[in-house]
C-alpha cells in the first residue's frame, strides 16, 4: 500500500470531495473480489450508527463516526510542496554497520523528488 497511517491525504470524489484529512485506519484488500483497499480518514466520510437503549430509562443515540472510503478516491498530499501526488520509491543502501549493508525503500513524491 501506498499510504499509510498519518499520512495527510486530499478526498478526490464524494460528498467530501476537496477536503484534507489525517489517515487514522488503512485496510487491505482480503480477496481477489476486493482487491481495492479502503481507508479511515479523521473526520470525513461521517455515517450515522444507530444505537438501542439498554435499559427501559435510556434513550437511543446517534453516534457519527469516520466511515471507510476506497483507496482510489484519495490521494497523498506531499508534506514538501503541498500538491497531490502520486508515490514513487527509490531503493538507497544505508551503511550503518560493518557486517551487514541494509537496503532502504523510501517514498518519494513524484513531482518533488523529495521523501514523503
Amino acid at each position: 500500500m501506498k499510504i499509510k497511517i498519518n499520512d495527510t491525504v486530499k478526498i478526490l470524489s464524494g460528498k467530501d470531495r476537496g477536503k484534507t484529512g489525517k489517515v487514522l485506519h488503512v485496510i487491505a484488500g482480503k480477496n481477489q473480489r476486493e482487491r481495492e483497499g479502503k481507508v479511515v480518514v479523521e473526520g470525513l466520510n461521517l455515517k450515522y450508527k444507530h444505537i438501542r437503549p439498554k435499559n427501559e430509562r435510556e434513550k437511543g443515540q446517534r453516534i457519527m463516526f469516520p466511515y471507510s472510503l476506497p483507496i482510489s478516491r484519495v490521494a497523498l498530499l506531499c508534506p514538501k510542496c503541498g500538491q497531490t501526488s502520486r508515490v514513487g520509491y527509490k531503493i538507497a543502501e544505508n551503511q550503518n554497520t560493518n557486517l551487514k549493508k541494509k537496503t532502504l525503500k523510501q517514498r518519494i513524491c513524484k513531482k518533488c523528488q523529495s521523501a514523503v
